[in-house]
């Protein structure tokens, strides 16, 4: 099944693929009746009802750059999903960010107890890397990469030590915690794909800055939303950055400046997603015609991040 390019962009191949999304991330999980059952409870319960489904789209974008059909990567996208949840179960315990409210309920741990969500989290990501073998070696080295000590691990580690270090704080700073924290995985979830989709090594150093910049870009509008959104609306608690004295970007330049250069490097990475099919073009056999509509896609995936709601 391949769904269709997008007369509505974005937010309508996200409706299109929701259900297959679902299914595969149901599908990784044994069911919450099997023994330990409290664990297989807990990382249903984290899973769903899940968030927005980014980083599983993003793989499945990163298929289509690569001119391939994202039914076949379901499974690596699925991956995603759960390393991404892990991260989050692992973010609120009491030990890190201290959080009460996840995805409009309370946290795992506050539903389970501290020690059913540390292991529910390292099940999560264990199983995401069994998922994401079935895109190939280069993917799980990939995925890996972006998920350790030099991604997303030590992102979150510099993240904690930036709290309330006034002095320490600096733009340069910011970005590379962000680049880290959020920034690996997100960008990861796009080269999965394209590996997954045997994309041609040219495509992977634009793609990798397309997702550079589209990281960035989310979480700039995320520390944003933290200012400006609800609780409804994000379905966790806002103003949480300031009261635990995060280093962010508003809290360096401002809310305006920071919406104004998360839409710039929107902009940027727009442009860099018709680099990206055009040297699919030049060294793949892909209609044109199909690279133009998933260059269309990632390019509406950058506007998303930075005016979205959630």
């Amino acid at each position: 099944m391949t769904a269709p390019a997008a007369p509505g962009g974005f937010e309508a191949f996200a409706r299109d693929w929701a259900a297959p999304v679902e299914r595969a991330i149901a599908a990784l999980l044994p069911p919450v009746t099997a023994p330990p059952a409290r664990l297989h409870e807990a990382m249903h319960y984290a899973l769903f009802p899940g968030g927005k489904r980014l980083r599983p789209m993003l793989v499945l974008l990163g298929c289509r750059a690569a001119g391939g059909d994202p039914a076949n990567v379901l499974p690596a996208a699925a991956a995603l999903e759960c390393l991404h949840t892990y991260s989050l179960v692992h973010d609120d315990l009491p030990c890190m960010d201290d959080d009460d409210l996840r995805r409009g309920r309370p946290t795992c741990h506050k539903q389970f107890d501290e020690a059913t969500a540390l292991l529910a989290g390292d099940a999560l990501l264990t199983v995401a890397f069994e998922a994401v073998a079935s895109a190939g070696a280069a993917a799980v080295k990939e995925l890996a990469r972006a998920a350790g000590s030099l991604g997303m691990v030590g992102g979150q580690v510099e993240d904690l030590a930036a709290e309330g270090d006034a002095a320490g704080h600096t733009l340069d700073r910011v970005r590379w915690i962000h680049d880290h924290k959020t920034g690996a995985l997100i960008t990861a979830s796009l080269l999965v794909g394209a590996h997954a989709a045997g994309g041609p090594a040219v495509m992977f150093e634009p793609l990798r800055e397309y997702g550079d910049c589209l990281g960035r870009a989310f979480q700039i509008a995320d520390d944003c939303l933290d200012l400006t959104g609800t609780a409804a609306e994000l379905g966790k608690n806002p103003l949480a950055d300031v009261a635990l004295g995060k280093l962010t970007w508003p809290a360096m330049v401002g809310l305006e400046a920071s919406q104004r250069t998360a839409r710039e490097l929107a902009q940027r990475a727009a442009g860099l997603a018709t680099t990206v099919a055009t040297v699919v073009a030049a060294a793949a056999s892909v209609p044109r015609s199909t690279l133009d509509a998933a260059a269309a896609l990632l390019q509406d995936v950058a506007l998303y991040a930075v005016e979205r709601r959630r």
